[in-house]
């Protein structure tokens, strides 16, 4: 068994590298000093080299890829954090979710718009009053008033929704209903009376379009509902999943991306006469770089695999949800110790990526809730009279 790189795959993958090494990376910046042309302008040039939306259907106007090739190819556009708005796959997960669960008009009106990335999508979960570690709490709820949805509710962390053309809400629908069949998820266009944005909130000091938004008596056609209703968490679930391996291999294009900033540092700087390459403590964070990453990276091809196989992976996916965002936080600290007082400036990219990192154990779940799902679906193992076999999985 092999984890390397298959060959079907390294042409379009080292594309993808040279593409954010010399022009995204170098490009970010200009991006993060809002500049939305020169965004553009990597999207134009994406879409004319045959890299733009590579994981969307082709039917869609993607590139295809099957979901374990677009895995590979995930973890070197993960190196900047503008990789997927360049490549134009920022919008994989909505437009998968309504390509899998819209209804006609529903994909008529968005999908293909999404993926030529002219309207940018938004999702609503996380509130403010509730603990999003039991989304079962969400109290934004939603009551079909004739032919017409009335929601009202109190969401932030709804990112992007300050420029997108709709959010996706989940809402309860159902007051009898067991928790997990008692919430939908409905399309909710942004100008729509009565959706504020309250304000967008800043994480650890970087603006990055996480909204805070009231819903007060929003009315949409009820034909804006996604899917079946009470079936939000059962549509949420196949997008949560596969994203979580997404954002893990992203992780990994970070996380080589630190690495190198700090091993290069260790050849280029000196103390005390010689290269810190030279110095025990320094190949120390060297080594420890190396096992966590190669870890994390094993350890998320094998969940990748397993969803790939056709398996819930629910063990995999969380184990490396929680083992990925530790490394990506652990190399990038590295990485800064190495650079001493430069890595705590805008003159290295490792400030921003570092801010990014401690996120990564909150998003899409805490760490304390996967470790948690992790060690009971284990222990129900032998609950039940058996046991894991790790080789086996």
């Amino acid at each position: 068994m092999s984890f390397a790189v298959p060959d079907r795959v390294r042409p379009l993958r080292d594309a993808v590298y040279a593409f954010m090494t010399e022009r995204v990376e170098p490009a970010e910046r200009a991006i993060e000093e809002g500049g939305r042309e020169a965004l553009r302008e990597l999207q134009e040039e994406a879409k004319k080299e045959g890299l733009w939306a590579l994981g969307h259907p082709k039917e869609l106007g993607g590139g295809g890829l099957p979901f374990l090739d677009y895995v590979y190819v995930n973890e070197v556009q993960g190196r900047s954090e503008y990789g997927q708005l360049a490549l134009g796959t920022y919008t994989l997960q909505d437009s998968l979710m309504l390509y899998e669960h819209g209804t006609a008009e529903q994909r008529e009106r968005y999908l293909a718009p999404l993926v030529r990335a002219e309207i940018s999508p938004s999702f609503a979960m996380t509130e403010p009053a509730v603990s999003s570690s039991d989304p079962t709490q969400i109290a934004t709820r939603a009551v079909l008033d004739g032919d017409e949805w009335v929601v009202s509710g109190h969401k932030w962390f709804t990112t992007g929704a300050s420029q997108a053309a709709y959010t996706t809400v989940m809402c309860r629908t159902e007051e009898d209903a067991p928790p997990h069949l008692a919430f939908s998820m409905i399309l909710v266009p942004t100008d729509t009376p009565g959706y504020t944005i309250v304000r967008e909130t800043p994480v650890l000091g970087l603006n990055g379009s996480h909204c805070e938004v009231r819903y007060e008596d929003v009315r949409v056609p009820a034909a804006n509902l996604l899917g079946p209703r009470g079936h939000g968490f059962v549509i949420a679930q196949k997008r949560l999943g596969p994203g979580r391996i997404f954002h893990c291999m992203r992780w990994l294009g970070q996380a080589q991306r630190a690495f190198d900033l700090m091993c290069r540092r260790l050849h280029e700087r000196t103390a005390f006469g010689e290269p810190l390459a030279k110095k025990q403590l320094m190949r120390q964070h060297v080594f420890d770089s190396y096992a966590e990453i190669q870890a994390a990276r094993l350890l998320t091809l094998q969940a990748a695999e397993a969803v790939d196989a056709g398996g819930g992976a629910r063990v995999e996916i969380g184990a490396i949800k929680v083992v990925g965002a530790r490394m990506l936080h652990n190399v990038i600290d590295r990485a800064i110790q190495v650079h001493g007082a430069a890595g705590l400036t805008p003159d290295t990219p490792l400030d921003r990526m570092y801010r990014h990192a401690r996120a990564g154990r909150i998003y899409d779940g805490p760490d304390e809730v996967h470790i948690d799902s992790v060690g009971r679906r284990i222990l129900g193992e032998y609950a039940g009279g058996g046991n894991w076999e790790f080789g086996l999985r």
